[in-house]
């Protein structure tokens, strides 16, 4: 719930994108997705409704193979846990404009978070890099956003990432090359994934300000 003290913008900020929906993952398969050939990589599967992308030596993954998706004003929103390791259990990468980037929840060593890559920097050493307690076998609620100045990301409601795009320079690791357009990674560990999708966001409204239209012109 969003605090009184929060004014307008922030608020619009903070909600949920509500725009056209696609459904990444479809709760039955890997249809539109491919495994990732990082070169000793685990298996991805789907049991009970749950996609699960096992451990890799080091990596594992998939990426997708569908439709072409938006690469600026979108938000993805999906729940992901480390079923087991002790590493990242959750790497997006995702297009921002013309640029890929990675969002890295729970690496180096577990609890580390933040974008790869911003300005040649890493998740580890760069602006975004920050830490977050992650338990293994919980599920966390991921919010990430992408629009025409800024990326956000959000874990269980509380915002974990700011950065304006066109600042900074936007890349991402040289392995993770392999997860473009959209991509899941996990390092060493297993990484479980559902309710996996993106929806487009809404066109800003117009300037409430604006001139009204002269009577008897439509």
């Amino acid at each position: 719930m969003i605090s009184p003290s929060v004014h307008a913008e922030e608020a619009a900020e903070i909600a949920p994108a509500t725009g056209r929906e696609i459904k990444l993952f479809d709760g039955k398969s890997l249809k539109n997705w491919k495994e990732t050939d990082f070169g000793g990589q685990g298996e991805a599967h789907v049991e009970d409704g749950i996609l699960l992308i096992d451990q890799g030596e080091p990596l594992s993954g998939i990426n997708w193979s569908g439709e072409k998706l938006p690469n600026v004003n979108y938000e993805i929103s999906l729940e992901a846990k480390r079923v087991d390791g002790n590493d990242f259990f959750c790497a997006i990468t995702f297009p921002v404009v013309e640029n890929p980037c990675t969002l890295v929840l729970g690496g180096w060593g577990g609890s580390l978070i933040g974008l790869s890559n911003v300005n040649d920097f890493d998740a580890s050493e760069n602006d975004t890099t920050d830490y977050y307690s992650f338990e293994n076998g919980k599920w966390y609620k991921i919010r990430l956003r992408v629009d025409e100045e800024m990326i956000r990301a959000w874990i269980d409601g509380e915002q974990v990432v700011k950065l304006n795009h066109k600042d900074n320079r936007i890349s991402v690791r040289i392995e993770m090359e392999l997860s473009k357009p959209l991509g899941l990674a996990t390092f060493q560990t297993t990484g479980a994934i559902r309710n996996f999708t993106l929806r487009e966001l809404q066109p800003k409204a117009r300037d409430s300000k604006a001139a009204p239209t002269p009577k008897g012109e439509n």
